[in-house]
């Protein structure tokens, strides 16, 4: 079984057919999805699909901008009362973003890390994992963790250094690899998820974002243009060539890592909703 841990089942381009992309997806073997969420808005909406698998809540660095420190305080309530659910995972997506410019102006800076350090304090005071963005800020994300560790989590679409990753790793996360790393140009990216200990590795597909090779090629065309958790199975089949091991291998390891660092989540759950045959 492959578990995507980290896609957007309640995003527009689904069009609200979350629960059937789920299904598909299902289909090809992908058992787990985690939704994340991204801002207080869309709780509601990540905890419904979170029974495909589980969901986090968080206050992503994008929708930091236009949130309040109200945002935070309904975040910690909404955790308190999700910890009752048994697919709430975690915390996230949140972190640091500066690679948008009108994110890395520096009062822009100084907030995204308030929210982001408030809401390592809320998954510290829970005891839950994190669900990192992470985007030209790797350093500034781990000068956090130290200062407020957590338990771990997932490094979601990792792309830093190596000794950043033995970092992350160290603190006891997970890096999460998805389509980025299927473009034959994406040397760094192939050098990492080769390289690295597969014990660290998680797979995922940040649908709708993050397409992998075959939805930009020639015969794109062809196939939907819209990237989902069903492409999870051929970014899986790239990394394992990439590494020269079965993919049944990979698959294995990879779920075991999802779990490890996901201490709530219960394989037992899918197969519960009705969509799995």
């Amino acid at each position: 079984m492959l578990i995507d841990t980290h896609c957007h089942l309640d995003a527009s381009a689904f069009e609200g057919c979350g629960a059937q992309v789920a299904a598909e997806a299902c289909a090809l073997g992908v058992q787990q999805i985690i939704v994340p969420a991204v801002c207080r808005s869309n709780f509601s909406q990540v905890a419904s699909l979170g029974r495909f698998g589980g969901y986090t809540l968080g206050i992503h660095p994008v929708f930091v901008p236009a949130a309040t420190a109200d945002d935070l305080l309904f975040l910690r309530d909404a955790a308190a009362t999700a910890m009752h659910d048994p697919y709430f995972v975690g915390i996230g997506e949140i972190g640091l973003d500066f690679f948008i410019p009108d994110l890395c102006q520096s009062a822009m800076r100084d907030k995204q890390t308030f929210f982001y350090a408030q809401q390592l304090q809320i998954a510290r005071e829970f005891g839950l994992p994190v669900l990192l963005h992470s985007r030209r800020s790797v350093d500034q994300i781990l000068k956090q963790l130290r200062l407020i560790p957590v338990i771990g989590g997932i490094a979601h679409a990792f792309n830093g250094s190596v000794q950043q990753a033995g970092m992350l790793i160290n603190a006891g996360f997970k890096l999460g690899f998805g389509g980025a790393c299927t473009f034959s140009r994406a040397l760094h990216l192939r050098r990492l998820v080769t390289e690295l200990p597969l014990s660290a590795l998680v797979l995922e597909t940040d649908a709708p974002d993050m397409p992998p090779a075959w939805l930009h090629s020639s015969s794109a065309v062809h196939s939907p243009t819209v990237n989902s958790p069903v492409h999870l199975l051929g970014i899986a089949e790239v990394i394992a060539e990439l590494r020269a091991i079965p993919l049944a291998l990979l698959a294995a390891q990879t779920t075991q890592n999802a779990c490890a660092v996901l201490p709530r989540l219960q394989l037992s759950h899918y197969p519960d909703n009705g969509v799995a045959g």
